[in-house]
């Protein structure tokens, strides 16, 4: 729905906060990006909490796509394909854009009760996938039956968080993290010996 206004604004929003940052964002700079008024914003959303507020919603939207059933026959498989989605930017080079811009708001989180509770919620749908694909990964044999799901996603979601943080903020790219936490997951979290795969 490429002509419907409101969509176009949340458009320009996410353009508008990635060049402005979020602290210095306006509805100037949204409308600017929009290729419209702010009085064509203030019809769409009362004021500015309320535009982020429906951008974030937007964003969550695409948070859920991206990492919403990942592909794999197995736990194991699915886990690995959840990384590569999380941690690197080669398939999608918006991914960055994408990173830029959740980091934008994170810095803001700790003053704004509304941008912390909309980000939790990024937060807890990540943890709570890692934690159902690490249990069901115990329950198939493919992950060791002593580690307990609900911590190891604590820190898998933790570990990734960090590493985004790192590629925006110095630059230091989450491909290599890829790999150091696939060593991780084999040496830790995955079974001594792994159960066969039906053919």
């Amino acid at each position: 729905m490429a002509d419907d206004p409101a969509t176009e604004i949340l458009d320009a929003t996410y353009r508008a906060l990635c060049e402005h940052g979020y602290a210095n964002l306006t509805l100037q700079d949204i409308a600017v990006e929009a290729d419209t008024s702010k009085a064509s914003i203030h019809y769409h959303y009362d004021s500015k909490n309320q535009l982020i507020a429906a951008f974030l919603d937007e964003l969550f939207e695409r948070f859920i796509d991206r990492v919403d059933s990942p592909v794999g026959d197995t736990p194991q498989e699915q886990l690995d394909a959840l990384l590569q989605v999380l941690l690197s930017t080669d398939a999608d080079p918006s991914l960055r854009e994408f990173r830029t811009a959740m980091l934008e708001l994170k810095a803001q989180a700790p003053y704004d009760p509304t941008l912390q509770e909309r980000l939790t919620e990024f937060d807890e749908v990540l943890s709570e996938q890692l934690r159902a694909i690490l249990a069901a990964g115990v329950d198939a044999g493919g992950f060791d039956d002593t580690i307990e799901p609900t911590h190891d996603a604590e820190y898998l979601t933790t570990t990734i968080t960090g590493a985004h943080t790192r590629d925006i903020a110095i630059n230091q790219s989450s491909e290599q993290l890829y790999v150091t936490m696939t060593r991780h997951i084999e040496r830790h979290l995955l079974a001594d010996e792994q159960p066969e795969v039906a053919q």
